[in-house]
């Protein structure tokens, strides 16, 4: 099969043609995940626990919310951000992960500082 393949031109012009394979990593389990995430440049932080995910999502704000034009729509996303921390906070945990928490956002502070943005 693989013959028939290459003499069709199968395998001609294929990302990577000529090129040598890199087999940096191959020791570690998640190798092929963690290449796929940097060769299609993918989010890599859903990956993440759900806490620092919500540290993270913190950490964005108020710069992820510029393109908001609405007041209201931001004091919307600040109370869902606020709602999920505090959901997690109720979550069992076990393990070294059990004692990161994420902190709730002051939505009034988070609306000036949005306001200096605009």
């Amino acid at each position: 099969m693989i013959r028939e393949a290459t003499e069709r031109g199968d395998f001609d012009n294929l990302p990577g043609m000529g090129r040598p394979l890199d087999l940096s990593g191959l020791d570690d389990p998640d190798w092929w995940a963690k290449q796929k995430i940097r060769d299609e440049n993918l989010d890599s932080s859903a990956l993440l626990p759900p806490t620092l995910q919500l540290r993270k999502e913190r950490e964005s704000f108020p710069e992820s919310l510029r393109e908001f034009h609405d007041e209201d729509a931001v004091r919307a996303i600040l109370a869902d951000f606020n709602t999920r921390v505090k959901q997690d906070r109720l979550r069992p945990t076990l393990g070294p992960a059990s004692h990161l928490i994420a902190r709730t956002v002051d939505v009034e502070e988070m609306i000036a500082r949005w306001r200096e943005l605009r």
